[in-house]
């Protein structure tokens, strides 16, 4: 990615607009690591820090936008409309209803959890009214949080040898995504609890 976003840095108003566009485009799929490099790149001053938090706040808010708009699509298609009251999807739906904006919220920050979250709240249609708000704010503060720590590290590393200097930012993003891997893994086990523990007492009721 670094690579790729390099390649739009000259200095000129054009290559600033062309770079602009590129890291709209990679925060939309990319937050975290689009945000890191970023900050990086404009602690070499290879990009102007309000072109730079300007276009990471337009890419997460598309996605963020994209992932609601994808679950709202699904729940339209006639073989995954039965799961929106399905006892399959009611355990997790129940957990996501439960302080939903702080689950938003956090969704920015739990790797792993954004997606997951984001597009469930378009399938099970929860209320704009507090996704769009509670998404923006966590979008906002993921990317202040982060864009300064890569930004701090790009300062403090500037004359480090450039493999070394990437190579610790390629294992920050790295445990990034172990992380997400170690969430996911949780929450299919406690969703498959949630399950047990439903099934359990639909038994337990056609038993009476």
């Amino acid at each position: 990615m670094f690579a790729f976003l390099s390649n739009f840095t000259g200095g000129t108003v054009s290559s600033e607009i062309l770079l602009s566009v590129a890291i709209v485009l990679c925060a939309v799929f990319f937050e975290d690591i689009t945000t890191f490099v970023v900050g990086i790149l404009a602690a070499d001053g290879l990009i102007p820090i309000p072109i730079a938090l300007i276009s990471l706040y337009i890419g997460i808010a598309i996605g963020d936008t994209a992932l609601y708009a994808l679950g709202a699509f699904a729940r339209s298609h006639p073989r995954l409309a039965h799961y929106i009251d399905h006892d399959f999807t009611s355990p997790f739906r129940s957990w996501l209803e439960h302080k939903y904006a702080f689950k938003v919220f956090s969704g920015h920050f739990v790797p792993g959890f954004r997606f997951t979250t984001f597009v469930a709240s378009g399938f099970f249609r929860l209320p704009l009214r507090t996704y769009i708000p509670t998404a923006i704010a966590g979008g906002v503060v993921l990317m202040v949080t982060l864009f300064s720590v890569s930004y701090w590290f790009g300062s403090f590393s500037s004359k480090w040898v450039s493999e070394v200097r990437w190579g610790i930012a390629a294992v920050f993003l790295l445990v990034l995504f172990f992380i997400a891997r170690h969430n996911i893994r949780i929450y299919k086990e406690q969703k498959n609890l949630l399950g047990g523990r439903t099934t359990n007492q639909d038994i337990e009721r056609s038993g009476e």
